[in-house]
């Protein structure tokens, strides 16, 4: 079946909150995955987090807005499945690689806007993310970094929901001396994720092949959310 986004609909902070809604209207329609919003709030951000939306920004006649998505399907990790290559065992073995894990976005966002001059993860959208922090106890962003001779070489933010872990952005220095550093981080963050009990990782789009590579398997949107509620409202 080819899915087709009919037009880019509201989503309000009600919709993400009642359960019928969600249930009955939102997640059968396979004809969408795009909704927006004007409301950058915490409270909001948060919201559509725990319903299984993963959001980007744009811009419409100058205005930013929240995209926030429901995806046809979603690469998981589960930790049984890590895979990892010959390479970045090696590199583990050679260099004393640590991963950081905190609070701060700062680092990894500079990162980020190095890589990528024009991205989605604005100031504003920063903004709410810091905002959302100590909002819910059961909803936390943090980064996950590794640093080279004390520069950081690898990272990315993302949220953590009960015993799962999203994605939301991350970048790896592209030189060539730092080859393999960027999925060396994601294993390391793969180790860190199943020591602490974490039930899986949440990869977002499914069509990227290092997802893949690293042991991710693909899930349906139904599948997706049978085990997103499962996982994510268990604290």
């Amino acid at each position: 079946m080819n899915n087709t986004q009919l037009g880019i609909h509201h989503l309000s902070y009600d919709d993400l909150t009642d359960q019928q809604t969600l249930h009955k209207f939102i997640y059968p329609d396979m004809f969408k995955n795009y909704y927006w919003s004007d409301d950058f709030s915490a409270k909001y951000y948060i919201a559509k987090a725990k319903a299984g939306f993963i959001a980007v920004t744009d811009y419409y006649e100058e205005e930013e807005l929240l995209l926030p998505e429901i995806q046809f399907r979603y690469a998981l990790l589960d930790f049984d499945d890590l895979h990892i290559s010959t390479k970045v065992k090696k590199l583990l073995q050679k260099r004393d690689l640590q991963l950081e894990v905190s609070q701060n976005l700062d680092e990894v966002v500079e990162g980020i806007n190095t890589l990528h001059q024009y991205n989605w993860l604005t100031p504003k959208y920063l903004d709410t993310l810091k905002a959302s922090q100590g909002v819910d106890k059961n909803f936390k962003v943090i980064s996950a970094l590794i640093r080279e001779e004390g520069e950081v070489v690898a990272g990315e933010i993302g949220y953590m929901i009960g015993k799962t872990y999203t994605s939301l952005s991350g970048f790896s220095k592209r030189e060539k001396e730092y080859r393999n550093y960027g999925t060396a981080q994601l294993v390391l963050l793969a180790l860190y994720l199943q020591k602490n009990d974490f039930a899986f990782w949440n990869l977002g789009q499914s069509y990227m092949p290092y997802k893949l590579m690293l042991g991710a398997k693909i899930f349906e949107r139904e599948d997706f959310l049978k085990r997103w509620y499962m996982e994510s409202t268990n604290c």
